[in-house]
């Protein structure tokens, strides 16, 4: 039987195996500025509100900060020498999170709606839906308009794609063609995407 340290030596040892396997300890996540103390650079070059924009010693630099109740902030680390701004650290952190949430925001806006046509649709119904479809473009969405192909109507495709182009070309003001018309399966689709407002 083993002794009580040889159970204790193999359990250590299995640990520093397990840990060696998971990899470092990686904490905190970096911060993408340097700041204050961390800030390696010999000579800086300081902005900043109520600064006298000239070269500083690292050092000089981070008291004047201090002073001021704010933080030394490398903005551009490849400069020479690097620029440094006096700030707020915490609230331009915040207001810069604040401005990736407002991007990605407006990424995630895009809407998209959808218009159906049948190959044989008539005229009142085209101008219906082409109606529709300009409603949509001038608030900002895109319009996917397809036709959908029932049974043997499939023998129609071409009827189906003058259709498309007939609807794009009604819309010429209002959108640009993102993709011509192309059949997936029982669809045919056509995508358009609202031009930009016209500045006066």
């Amino acid at each position: 039987m083993r002794s009580f340290s040889e159970n204790c030596s193999t359990s250590n040892t299995k640990k520093a195996i397990s840990k060696q396997r998971r990899g470092p300890y990686r904490g905190r996540v970096e911060e993408p500025y340097k700041v204050n103390g961390k800030i390696t650079a010999p000579m800086v070059r300081v902005v900043g509100d109520n600064v006298k924009v000239d070269v500083y010693p690292v050092d000089r630099a981070v008291s004047m900060a201090r002073e001021m109740g704010l933080d030394l902030v490398e903005i551009s680390p490849k400069a020479d020498p690097p620029v440094c701004k006096i700030i707020d650290y915490s609230k331009f952190k915040y207001e810069q999170k604040k401005k990736q949430k407002e991007i990605k925001a407006k990424a995630q806006k895009t809407v998209i709606k959808e218009i159906r046509f049948g190959p044989n649709t008539d005229d009142h119904d085209f101008n219906f839906k082409l109606n529709h479809a300009k409603k949509f473009l001038t608030e900002g969405a895109k319009v996917k308009a397809y036709v959908h192909f029932v049974g043997r109507t499939i023998v129609f495709k071409d009827r189906g794609e003058i259709l498309l182009l007939k609807f794009a070309q009604a819309l010429e003001e209002e959108a640009k063609v993102e993709q011509l018309p192309k059949l997936e399966g029982k669809r045919m689709f056509l995508m358009l995407t609202p031009k930009l407002s016209k500045k006066n």
